[in-house]
């Protein structure tokens, strides 16, 4: 896995600071998570091919979030775009951007396919062969949803040795790989551990846009790779935390040690502050694997 982050700032877009957005990589695949203004503007900067992307999850409607939304949307169609896009966010996106299409009389020459979400319980909202992706529940003004990405098991890889020590022949290669074992022709059978490798080890990665301090959260997050997780406020901001329904960096890490996460990284900083390295002070006083996000940072996972 791969994150981009193309935004990583709270409301008020700054010269040098976008709102929030980013891109997962999961084998050789994209992912956009938010979209908030100046998105395709960041996807240009960083190399990314739009068509390449397919799959949008759209946490919650506040413009932070989404308002990059329509843009993206239409410069799809003016590059030409065929493939199907899936948008995945609360009941009321589909409403939003197609009054924008209607009103501006720039239909899509693609499918737009939406997803809208309204359970208030963890839900499996996309699964193909590689990628799972659930909805994790956040406590904010609106309906939000966080986003928890798995991967899949892959293929076992193949032990040439083992399959050379015993003669094994290339038209059962993709069958060990699935994990069968393999019958000789002496009558003998060579179990599926003797002749293939264990696949690379998954990884998870959660993603925990605005929200209020939620414990509720911990047993979704519980181990994960990478948590994102908002940290709008420093703890002398507390009060305004509670009142807009964000977290601080050090509740944050707070959450990111009672799930034993093992890495965790913070955003969606409020431009108020001059700079962000006390995010991270405040965090590791609490949890010691803290990683700042900042526009244009690229984590592997």
């Amino acid at each position: 896995m791969k994150l981009h982050i193309l935004g990583c700032y709270a409301a008020t877009p700054k010269a040098l600071t976008n709102p929030t957005s980013q891109v997962l990589e999961i084998r050789n695949r994209l992912f956009l998570i938010d979209c908030g203004e100046g998105t395709q503007v960041q996807l240009r900067k960083n190399k990314i091919k739009f068509s390449r992307i397919e799959h949008i999850f759209i946490s919650h409607l506040h413009g932070d979030h989404f308002f990059g939304l329509p843009g993206l949307i239409s410069t799809f169609r003016l590059l030409g775009r065929e493939k199907d896009l899936h948008i995945y966010g609360p009941v009321g996106i589909q409403k939003v951007i197609t009054l924008l299409l209607r009103l501006g009389n720039s239909w899509t020459n693609y499918k737009l396919i939406f997803h809208e979400l309204s359970s208030k319980k963890s839900e499996i909202i996309f699964q193909d062969a590689n990628v799972r992706v659930k909805t994790i529940p956040l406590d904010h003004r609106i309906y939000t949803n966080g986003f928890l990405f798995s991967e899949l098991p892959g293929e076992r890889k193949l032990n040439v040795l083992a399959t050379a020590k015993y003669k094994i022949d290339k038209a059962y290669f993709r069958s060990i790989k699935q994990g069968n074992d393999i019958k000789l022709d002496d009558g003998s059978v060579i179990a599926n551990s003797e002749l293939s490798l264990d696949p690379p080890q998954t990884k998870q990665y959660a993603y925990c846009s605005d929200t209020g301090f939620n414990r509720e959260m911990v047993p979704l997050l519980n181990d994960v790779d990478l948590l994102y997780h908002e940290a709008t406020f420093l703890e002398t901001e507390a009060n305004l935390a509670k009142k807009t329904k964000h977290s601080t960096a050090m509740q944050a890490a707070t959450i990111a040690k009672e799930a034993n996460v093992f890495r965790l990284l913070l955003g969606h900083f409020s431009t108020r502050y001059k700079s962000i390295l006390p995010f991270r002070e405040e965090a590791i006083a609490v949890f010691e694997n803290v990683d700042l996000a900042d526009d244009g940072k690229i984590f592997e996972i």
